[in-house]
């Protein structure tokens, strides 16, 4: 009886998401709050139980005094990041303004980190696979042609974003191939983003024939 009624409330909830496409309806902005809602509180309760508390009972067991000090500091540092809640407006409207130090302490070293792990992780290996050798022994011509390519791409669409010279001549080509190639590359992003979309589409309209119509097996 719970599976049927789970696959029922599935189905409406699947429909109801659907309707949007026949124009914006009171249901649709219903099962979205709900989506909204259970996809925060699932985040949350996943962050609590997978980060949040086994870092606390690590650092306040450890035997380490750094980290039993750092953590002590973090539980501190959240508490008063607490402050920024709607309901602190009531209970002590004077005392918001704390939260900003705890914000503003994890937003810096959140960017520091992220300037970091980006340059590291994606623009430095970008960076070093451009440096590929044309042709090597036993190089097939599909590998050589893909290494002009490459070399080929990297550099007019590098060009297409210099701007200290007018561009004209021969070298205009050489921005118009740096165009191309950056459409042709936010061209296949934009596809791929599009059919991972169909996969999930199919995936609920299989849903819908089959465990709520039952019309395949």
């Amino acid at each position: 009886m719970m599976d049927l009624i789970g696959v029922w409330v599935a189905a409406f909830l699947t429909l109801a998401i659907l309707s949007f496409l026949f124009g914006d309806n009171p249901v649709y902005k219903f099962v979205e709050h709900i989506f909204v809602g259970a996809s925060a509180a699932f985040g949350i309760i996943v962050m609590l139980n997978q980060a949040v508390w086994p870092f606390i009972q690590e650092g306040i067991t450890t035997q380490d005094m750094f980290l039993k000090i750092t953590t002590y500091i973090a539980i501190f540092m959240g508490i008063l990041t607490l402050f920024r809640l709607e309901i602190m407006n009531y209970i002590a409207p004077t005392l918001t303004w704390i939260s900003r130090f705890p914000i503003a302490f994890v937003t810096g070293v959140g960017t520091g980190i992220g300037i970091v792990t980006g340059i590291h992780g994606y623009i430095f290996p970008q960076v070093v696979a451009t440096f590929l050798p044309i042709m090597e022994n036993n190089t097939s011509i599909i590998e050589i042609a893909s290494n002009l390519v490459l070399i080929v791409g990297v550099l007019s669409s590098l060009y297409y974003f210099y701007f200290s010279m007018e561009q004209r001549g021969a070298l205009r080509w050489i921005v118009k191939t740096g165009m191309i190639i950056i459409m042709i590359t936010f061209g296949s992003a934009f596809g791929y983003t599009i059919m991972a979309r169909v996969s999930l589409l199919i995936g609920r309209i299989y849903f819908l024939i089959s465990d709520w119509l039952h019309l395949v097996r």
